[in-house]
């Protein structure tokens, strides 16, 4: 444990920020899977709003710092080469 207040200020504010983390990680997965399993379901209405909401939490992730802008743009690739199957 730190003894020194603005190592014990790091400490706490590391904490919280990987708490954020975890969260917004955490809510881009969901999304994820939500997408997944309705184009396994192959309803094409629900995975359509399961696509926009994904997209938009990969972009938010990336605003974030959460992904890196190559990956977010693999991963919209990815679930875009899936919702095309759906057509």
């Amino acid at each position: 444990m730190p003894n020194i207040k603005s190592a014990k200020k790091r400490v706490e504010l590391s904490r919280i920020s990987n708490e954020k983390n975890k969260q917004a990680k955490s809510v881009l997965k969901t999304a994820l899977k939500k997408f997944d399993a309705a184009v396994v379901e192959g309803n094409r209405e629900q995975a359509d709003s399961a696509y926009q909401t994904a997209v938009k939490t990969i972009d938010q992730s990336v605003n974030k710092g959460i992904l890196h802008k190559n990956t977010a743009a693999r991963k919209k690739s990815s679930i875009a080469r899936k919702m095309n199957t759906l057509a």
